[in-house]
């Protein structure tokens, strides 16, 4: 009886229970999963923080950069209006509200992002440059968000430019979005290339076939020099090894970092090949052996852009390795000295546009493909995303606020908002369908005259800067440059990979001093990566330094073009690749021939008179 008593007691026990397990089985399913239909899951997002009584969301978005760039805080805004809007056509009493935090300095940013993380008191979007990812993820300040890209992978994602996706990863996992990004062009100047007789049509073609190569550029830049088209054949980046001459690694076949064992790379054959490029360079008098102690300002941009020395410029060269930037910073810097005037004074647009050529950095040599290089700043949500908004502590409303804040980075993601980006900021758009807005007649005109589908708070907020950046020029040049993504490669996000890139700028430059072979700084680099604490234990190495390589082989067909007509011409060059070994060895080899050829005419002779 007693057993019996029991029994009932459960049964009904279960009975009562058996609502309240329903209520919260439907509770759960009320927590929305994203679907890859934006309107669809803001809606259901809307509808969710309803019905539990939130009528409002708060974030704060910190981002960083140049005056220029401020759409990566209000591509923010712009979202959570749209979301609003969204909301309101469908009856939903819930806003979206956004506090911004602007900072010049991106290493400034990220130290405060860092500090006031750990007092709780961050941005829940943090968007600065990729190479923080590594670090933030593996500390585990940022959102995997994963699932959600997998969900609108077809809807959006699939549109971005794959290297740049790639680049949003840590550990196969997705950390941020892409927001912009650049590519470091190899710049030609049309004047000097007239100058020579070349004929630049079809060029960036060749290049992208990799039948244009580094012994192409070096023989093109020594026939500048040679014909008093240029002072310079080359001018490259000053200072430091990061990021446009490691481009050199990636051209010439090599890598940078392991992903399989997380640590960087040492490439010996490639990084000898780099070097001994550079070298090839200074020793016939085409690249300034002190380039790396050159100023931007008034010495390395003056001679990009400007005229021969000979002419009342500052100087001038064939070819510069830059970056997709440097197309505005011409316009705006008084980099050109003007001849006429005598007066330092920035470019015009159409000058620029006269001036320059551009391709991709060309390949190594045959069989290796043209690269460019970019640092893509991401959209990234803190792992503690929705922190200041009600009942955060409930998992379902802490789900529900981080999938909002995802759903804000797809609609920041829009390529009307990525195009206006790339036109105000200088940038290449990371998306294929921004890209195409940037040639469009419409999408231009509707910019040019302020009248996008932006809303009124910011639409004010960058109206003067469309105003100033906004010329059919650059806008072309940016729609031009897009394509390189497609063969863009990035530095490794690593943490200790400045501290290589330093070693690499101190090889570069004792090797353009003449102060060491290519040979030496090759066992420079690998004898100081070895000393290095940090290093020692997070790098490997690979390859070799390949025997008897050289940039221009012994025996060059060049092709030259002449007012259009092509001309086929074998030229000797001896190219030193060794900072100042291989000169010596040919003339060693030529002189004991001419040697010999003496002594047999010698014996030709007495041995004539004798018979004679």
């Amino acid at each position: 009886m007693n057993a019996q008593k029991i029994l009932v007691t459960l049964l009904l026990a279960a009975i009562l229970a058996a609502p309240l397990a329903a209520v919260h089985a439907v509770r759960a399913q009320l927590v929305p999963d994203l679907t890859g239909n934006w309107q669809a899951d803001v809606v259901a997002i809307g509808r969710w923080l309803e019905a539990h009584g939130v009528t409002e969301v708060h974030y704060t978005v910190q981002a960083a950069g140049d005056p220029n760039s401020v759409m990566r805080m209000y591509g923010i805004v712009e979202a959570a209006n749209r979301i609003n809007k969204v909301w309101q056509d469908n009856g939903i009493n819930v806003v979206v509200k956004v506090d911004t935090n602007w900072e010049s300095s991106f290493q400034k940013q990220y130290d405060n992002f860092i500090t006031q993380y750990d007092l709780g008191q961050n941005g829940d979007f943090f968007v600065n440059s990729y190479i923080y990812i590594a670090t933030l993820a593996s500390e585990g300040r940022l959102l995997d968000i994963t699932k959600w890209v997998q969900a609108y992978w077809d809807s959006t994602f699939s549109d971005f430019y794959t290297p740049l996706m790639e680049a949003a990863k840590y550990k196969g996992k997705y950390y941020g979005v892409p927001q912009d990004t650049e590519a470091r062009p190899l710049y030609i100047r049309k004047d000097v290339a007239k100058c020579m007789g070349w004929d630049l049509n079809g060029l960036d073609e060749k290049v992208k076939e990799g039948k244009f190569t580094w012994a192409d550029v070096y023989m093109k830049a020594k026939e500048a020099v040679e014909k008093g088209c240029a002072d310079w054949g080359l001018i490259h980046r000053k200072g430091s090894a990061h990021p446009d001459l490691i481009q050199f690694i990636y051209a010439f076949g090599g890598t940078l970092y392991d992903p399989d064992t997380g640590k960087l790379v040492v490439d010996e054959t490639a990084i000898y090949k780099w070097l001994a490029t550079e070298a090839a360079f200074a020793d016939a008098g085409l690249l300034p052996r002190n380039i790396m102690d050159w100023d931007w300002a008034t010495q390395i941009h003056p001679t990009i852009v400007g005229e021969k020395k000979s002419a009342g410029g500052a100087g001038n060269t064939l070819f510069d390795i830059g970056g997709t930037w440097y197309w505005t910073e011409w316009q705006t810097k008084d980099y050109y000295l003007d001849p006429t005037t005598g007066e330092k004074r920035p470019l015009t647009p159409e000058e620029v546009k006269e001036k320059f050529y551009y391709t991709l950095f060309p390949a190594g040599e045959p069989g290796d493909k043209p690269v460019t290089l970019s640092q893509p700043f991401m959209w990234m949500i803190a792992a503690n995303a929705g922190k200041d908004n009600p009942n955060y502590d409930n998992p379902d409303y802490k789900m529900v606020y981080q999938e909002l804040a995802f759903l804000m980075v797809v609609a920041a993601s829009d390529p009307l908002i990525n195009a206006v980006h790339s036109v105000i900021s200088a940038h290449v758009p990371v998306r294929k369908a921004a890209t195409a807005l940037l040639k469009n007649e419409t999408f231009i005109n509707e910019l040019q005259n302020l009248q996008l589908p932006l809303s009124k708070e910011v639409m004010d907020a960058i109206s003067p800067i469309i105003q100033k950046t906004a010329n059919p020029i650059n806008i072309e040049f940016l729609a031009n440059v897009s394509y390189m993504l497609e063969y863009t490669h990035l530095a490794p996000s690593h943490p200790y990979y400045a501290k290589l890139a330093d070693i690499f700028a101190q090889a570069v430059d004792r090797v353009l001093k003449g102060q060491m072979t290519p040979e030496e700084a090759v066992k420079f680099i690998e004898d100081s990566v070895k000393a290095d604490p940090d290093l020692s234990g997070s790098v490997e190495f690979k390859g070799s330094i390949p025997a008897g390589w050289s940039l221009v082989p012994s025996t060059q067909t060049t092709t030259t073009t002449t007012g259009g007509a092509e001309e086929t011409a074998t030229t000797t060059e001896a190219t030193q690749t060794t900072g100042g070994g291989g000169g010596g060895t040919t003339a060693l080899v030529i002189g004991i021939i001419v040697i010999i050829i003496i002594i047999i005419a010698a014996y030709l002779a007495v041995r004539g008179k004798g018979q004679a």
